[in-house]
């Protein structure tokens, strides 16, 4: 695996690439505030070079996520289009259909199963499981689903996981998402599937969606997947074969970010120790360089 380079800015590697898939959560905000550099970065890029596709583990369709992300202040031009864990998703809980499901997670998660004519049931009518995460990731956790998932094992039901993180950054805190359930679930012998990061159904839409915007095929040389999450954003684009900036500042920042800036020797030990690898890093998204246009990131 490559062990990365560090960069100030993705201007100093832009004329590389034709297209940028980008992770959300961790990269471009932190579920309360938007990182305006990382917007800044991504609108030059689009700009500039070519498509910026929002790669996400959202347990929800695309279109119900992009009003989080104009609350938050993200600019229109930051991103061409997104692709979320709950696009690829809705393509397999339609090959389920009518059901029965049940459907663990929070209420606002319920336009994952919008219109696929599901049943929706509790575990002990259910067919299937599919988790968007804890029904309150406030104050839930994975062990707080052993003994319902223990109850329901010996009917061997498959486990659709819509949101493959194990956690993700809320302000300045850590919350449990639905790949804690599912590592739960797989712990205890039960079958797991999932369609996001780092698995390849999310990418096969992702680079679909770039191609239709350039209007060729893609040259997957030419394609930078930034993201924070090593299980999934930088193995997932490991697994694709598709080059990686790691944003170091992102979850990891407690243990690659100190007084003196990004620890790069602790940056490559990690990738390292988690077989990773990727060909850049960095403390944050950011563009360094000469902006055309407005390319503020407001």
């Amino acid at each position: 695996m490559s062990l990365p380079e560090p960069i100030q800015g993705l201007d100093e590697i832009a004329d590389r690439y034709d297209v940028v898939l980008s992770d959300v959560w961790g990269v471009i905000h932190n579920g309360r505030e938007r990182f305006a550099p990382a917007c800044r970065a991504l609108s030059a890029f689009a700009e500039q070079r070519g498509p910026v596709i929002l790669i996400s583990n959202a347990p929800r369709p695309a279109a119900d996520v992009v009003p989080q992300l104009d609350d938050l202040g993200v600019p229109r031009a930051a991103w061409s289009a997104m692709i979320t864990s709950g696009d690829a998703t809705r393509t397999l809980l339609a090959e389920r259909a009518p059901g029965p499901v049940w459907a663990i997670g929070p209420d606002r998660d319920a336009a994952l199963y919008a219109g696929l004519g599901l049943e929706l049931t509790g575990p002990e009518d259910a067919a299937l499981i599919c988790i968007t995460g804890p029904y309150d990731d406030e104050t839930e956790t994975a062990e707080d689903y052993r003994d319902r998932f223990e109850a329901i094992l010996p009917r061997r039901l498959p486990l659709l996981c819509a949101n493959p993180d194990i956690v993700v950054q809320r302000g300045d805190r850590l919350i449990p998402c639905a790949g804690a359930l599912a590592r739960l679930y797989a712990d205890l012998g039960g079958e797991v599937r999932m369609a996001g990061k780092p698995h390849a159904p999310i990418y096969d839409l992702c680079i679909a969606e770039a191609e239709s915007r350039l209007g060729r095929p893609v040259d997957r040389r030419r394609v930078l997947c930034v993201g924070d999450g090593i299980p999934t954003d930088i193995l997932g684009a490991n697994s694709q074969d598709l080059d990686v900036l790691f944003v170091a500042g992102g979850i990891h920042g407690a243990e690659l970010l100190g007084p003196q800036g990004l620890d790069m020797a602790a940056t490559r030990g990690l990738l390292a120790q988690a077989g990773a690898g990727a060909q850049w890093a960095s403390g944050a998204l950011d563009w360094r360089g000469p902006l055309r246009g407005d390319g503020t990131g407001r």
